[in-house]
């Protein structure tokens, strides 16, 4: 059937919005906009919960406007509103979300005649939309196109039934209702792997610093690092996800994290949310395997972090630091499931070379920025003025801790573990190459990614790291 035939059939097109319109949800994109706004909005959204759901969405809605702008929009659903339009249709928005935002939607897209949503006391869902269309339309005066078993009631009261649905059996639902159904292109699949960013797992292998620094080769020992790296993986790809739904404003004005599940609307954001805790918990019950004290860093961990998506983020600085002290926390808890204490000096370099390599995340953002012509991003300390200085702290923090090494190097540490200690020298000046080379690149703007996930791609630094290998081999382990 033409778009012409369905709507000399049916003259009116009711279009629901989340998970139809756009692949999201409005009512968890309001809470994750309002919470990256401020941190009060939790008890402030559960105090207006006892009103109702139209209540919450009428507060959240309130505390941080959506950029609707760069909403995930579903663009097979908006062709069929086109096609309907261009046969001489009226489409109509209608739906659960809050009044003002449904508004806001509808007249950035230019395509609905008309707008009805939540008005802060009354949900829009389920019966009540479909009593609502039955009394505006009559009852079969208009096809509704939904995506979810709440549309049942609406789809029975419809001359024509339209989803946009990955589920077959909520499309065997809609077929047994009577009612002639189409069936849109479904959803993209989700893409939960990807939300956990195992890439960045990466990082995780600092907890076998303490182990390999002191030669251990006892296979208890291993294990517990191992421990150590799983409880770490599954805590970090928890805040992982807990930043990313924090970041969606942003993530979708930014050219590449544009493409990241939840900005994108490939994962659904009720799916992250419910992402958080369960990572977090299955990550704390693997940490508790290794020792109170070892869950108790990965516990630190996660409140950091959280603490960072929230409020540090912000603030210049007190971000770098941060994320210097979240990679050495990676370290003092290899030590704890080891049992081997972290030395004095390997403290020092790490801190001194993460900050570094921090300074040169924000870096490569600054650069990104100057080259779209932006002064500032979202949620973020910085201006592009402050590149100059963002760079100056990323080289002069990677030379210290150059010089941290060079000191552990030639102290009696170093004698008691190393044979011939004097080809270690060569690792100091592969690491000062390294780290003036990566700031050499994310200046140019070619730093895309993590400085760590960068070098794991990139083939100079794998020499390097081949080469430190070697230079460690010369010296003799005892």
């Amino acid at each position: 059937m033409t778009a012409k035939d369905r709507r000399e059939d049916t003259p009116v097109l009711v279009v629901d919005l989340d998970g139809t319109l756009i692949r999201s949800d409005t009512l968890y994109e309001s809470f994750w906009a309002a919470l990256s706004e401020d941190w009060r909005t939790l008890p402030a959204a559960l105090l207006s919960l006892r009103r109702g759901r139209a209540a919450l969405k009428r507060e959240l809605a309130r505390r941080a406007p959506i950029e609707v702008a760069h909403l995930p929009y579903n663009q097979a659903v908006l062709d069929h509103i086109r096609d309907w339009r261009a046969a001489g249709g009226r489409a109509v928005l209608v739906t659960a979300a809050d009044q003002q935002l449904a508004e806001r939607i509808a007249a950035h897209l230019g395509l609905f005649d008309e707008v009805h949503g939540s008005d802060g006391r009354t949900n829009l869902k389920g019966p009540r939309k479909a009593a609502m269309l039955a009394e505006r339309f009559g009852e079969g005066g208009y096809a509704y196109i939904g995506d979810s078993a709440a549309d049942l009631p609406v789809w029975a009261g419809a001359k024509r039934a339209v989803t946009i649905t990955g589920s077959a059996a909520l499309r065997r639902r809609v077929d047994a209702l009577g009612t002639p159904a189409e069936h849109l292109q479904a959803a993209p699949a989700r893409a939960w792997l990807a939300a956990l960013r195992p890439h960045q797992w990466l990082k995780n292998i600092l907890v076998f610093i303490p182990a390999i620094a002191a030669h251990a080769s006892d296979p208890l020992v291993l294990a517990q690092a191992v421990l150590a790296f799983v409880a770490f993986s599954l805590v970090s790809s928890s805040g992982y996800v807990f930043n990313d739904l924090m970041d969606l404003a942003a993530d979708r004005a930014h050219p590449r994290k544009s493409h990241r599940p939840l900005a994108s609307g490939r994962l659904a954001i009720s799916h992250g949310t419910a992402m958080v805790p369960l990572l977090l918990a299955a990550g704390l019950i693997v940490a508790a395997f290794g020792g109170g004290a070892l869950l108790a860093v990965i516990a630190t961990y996660f409140v950091l972090t959280t603490v960072y998506s929230l409020v540090l983020k912000q603030k210049a600085v007190a971000d770098i630091c941060t994320l210097a002290g979240l990679y050495t926390l990676r370290i003092i808890a290899g030590g704890l499931a080891t049992g081997l204490v972290p030395s004095v000096w390997l403290l020092a370099f790490s801190m001194f070379f993460f900050v570094s390599l921090a300074a040169i995340k924000r870096q490569a953002e600054l650069v990104d920025l100057v080259s779209r012509g932006v002064t500032g991003a979202k949620r973020r300390g910085y201006t592009t003025q402050d590149l100059p200085l963002v760079g100056q702290v990323a080289t002069a923090s990677g030379y210290v801790s150059v010089l941290v090494l060079s000191l552990y190097v030639n102290s009696s540490s170093v004698r008691t573990l190393y044979e011939n200690p004097w080809p270690l020298w060569g690792i100091c000046l592969i690491v000062l190459y390294w780290i003036t080379r990566i700031a050499l690149i994310t200046n140019r703007g070619h730093m895309n990614d993590d400085p760590i996930v960068f070098a794991v791609h990139d083939r100079t630094s794998l020499v390097c790291a081949a080469l430190m290998a070697g230079f460690v081999l010369m010296a003799g382990a005892l």
